[in-house]
């Protein structure tokens, strides 16, 4: 039987989460092909090598992965007997590590969403099995790998599992979020999303400081000014467009009607600069250089909104242009890139410099 890694993505984006996984394996000299179908929501990759595969899952940082929501490496693809799935299951003669948790999934599409309900309850009779056979621990147990059965169908699925340590822990990959009523556009789930996902637990505090200061570079109309006051911060909201009153009341926001790529702060103490401005992908990233570069901030978030095609070419090209060119500065930095799931036609960044 051929392992394969799964891996999740946004739908339409297949082609950029495949050429980013092949982009990987090549430069780990793992060499492989995927399969990736339009509108899937997913991608398999397999090595020419069966070990390679295996290998190659082990090699990467997840959170080096763009394009991906989540991943595991499957063991084999199943075809399971309607009348009786967990017979089927329990029928294989591939041999699987012992498993602490169990994950029944589907791809983020409106086919995969109508298996919501067929997971959830096929869940806990499979567990009871499972745990019956001795292939899953009697208690939640995190430091053990994850089984994963990722379905397409109700009698279709891939099985294998996923290292807790090296993935994505939210079911399905996918960061649920309550929209803020008080925020003043959806767009403030991105942010709040970046904050949860390129930053850890430490960082989050070390990094989100009470009283800090920050730049909101194409503010209008405030749903990145938004976390930034939520958190505490006192923010420049930079935008020629109006910013939501009930934002200006918090006392928190200097509205500057000046264009985002030629303001220049006040202050030397800002800490935060966000942009989430409508432009170019290079260009922006050129400016973050130039605010990083010039110790205008010491933390950068920001989106760069990618083009319809070569999308994977496009990013890799500007976060290369961002960290050499700090690089060549004297700057040792640290770049970090995910697609959340509140993003569309974009990416969301992080960086620092060291």
């Amino acid at each position: 039987m051929t392992n394969s890694i799964i891996l999740y993505c946004r739908t339409g984006f297949e082609s950029d989460c495949a050429a980013e996984i092949q982009f990987h394996a090549e430069q780990l000299e793992y060499f492989g092909y995927a399969k990736a179908a339009a509108e899937s929501g997913f991608v398999e990759f397999s090595c020419y090598q069966n070990e390679h595969t295996i290998s190659l899952y082990q090699a990467i940082d997840f959170r080096n992965l763009i394009f991906a929501r989540h991943w595991f490496l499957a063991l084999l693809e199943l075809e399971l007997d309607e009348r009786n799935r967990v017979a089927s299951i329990l029928a294989i003669d591939q041999k699987l590590p012992p498993c602490g948790s169990l994950r029944l999934e589907y791809p983020d599409t409106n086919e995969g969403k109508s298996l919501s309900a067929f997971c959830k309850k096929f869940t806990r009779p499979l567990e009871h099995a499972l745990i019956k056979h001795q292939w899953l621990s009697k208690t939640q147990n995190l430091k053990l790998p994850a089984m994963q059965l990722f379905f397409t169908s109700g009698t279709h699925c891939w099985l294998g599992y996923s290292d807790t340590r090296n993935g994505n822990p939210q079911a399905n990959g996918i960061l649920r979020l309550k929209f803020p009523n008080q925020a003043p556009s959806r767009s403030t789930l991105k942010l709040d999303e970046a904050f949860m996902v390129l930053l850890n637990d430490q960082e989050r505090e070390q990094y989100l400081e009470n009283g800090q200061h920050a730049v909101d570079l194409g503010a209008c109309p405030g749903g990145w000014t938004y976390q930034l006051v939520r958190r505490n911060m006192f923010v420049a909201a930079v935008d020629n467009g109006p910013m939501a009153p009930s934002l200006m009341e918090t006392g928190q926001v200097q509205h500057f009607r000046e264009d985002g790529f030629k303001f220049q702060p006040e202050r030397n103490n800002t800490s935060w600069l966000v942009c989430d401005m409508v432009e170019r992908p290079a260009k922006v990233a050129r400016l973050m250089l130039k605010w990083l570069a010039n110790g205008w901030c010491r933390y950068a978030m920001f989106n760069l909104k990618l083009p319809m095609k070569q999308r994977f070419a496009e990013v890799n090209q500007d976060l290369n242009m961002l960290r050499e060119g700090l690089a060549e500065l004297g700057f040792e930095s640290e770049v970090r890139a995910k697609q959340l799931y509140h993003d569309r036609e974009e990416i969301t960044v992080f960086a620092r410099i060291i």
